[in-house]
């Protein structure tokens, strides 16, 4: 990884949120708050940790933990979220991605979340 990579990591944060996330194709846009809901033209894709508020089409069984990324500089951090994959990934862990306007979100294995937490305290972000 390069210095300047380095540095924007370094002054990075991230903080674990509480639940046990679902990826769930719902039938119709559910009511409700949930982490995210996307509309692709072709599917509903719902992120969340309340599944029953939804009329499930399809689940993923598989609970995900959701980490938050704040990036000290958002939009041009070149190569930042590959390598946060790809510090996961050697631990032979999967990960998924969701970006918004102002975060990264990483979703994985419920069961590896202590794993992630150490990898994202290794690269050099600072746990909130």
């Amino acid at each position: 990884m390069d210095e300047k990579l380095r540095r924007i990591i370094e002054e990075s944060s991230f903080k674990q949120i509480p639940g046990r996330y679902y990826y769930v194709k719902a039938r119709t846009r559910p009511n409700g708050s949930h982490f995210a809901v996307v509309e692709d033209g072709n599917e509903v894709t719902v992120i969340t940790d309340r599944v029953n508020e939804i009329d499930v089409a399809g689940q993923n069984q598989t609970p995900y933990t959701l980490f938050a990324l704040n990036i000290s500089v958002p939009f041009y951090a070149v190569g930042f979220l590959a390598a946060v994959s790809s510090a996961i990934a050697t631990k032979g862990m999967n990960i998924l991605i969701v970006s918004t306007y102002s975060k990264d979100y990483i979703l994985v294995a419920f069961d590896k979340a202590e794993i992630a937490r150490s990898v994202l305290v290794e690269l050099g972000f600072t746990e909130l």
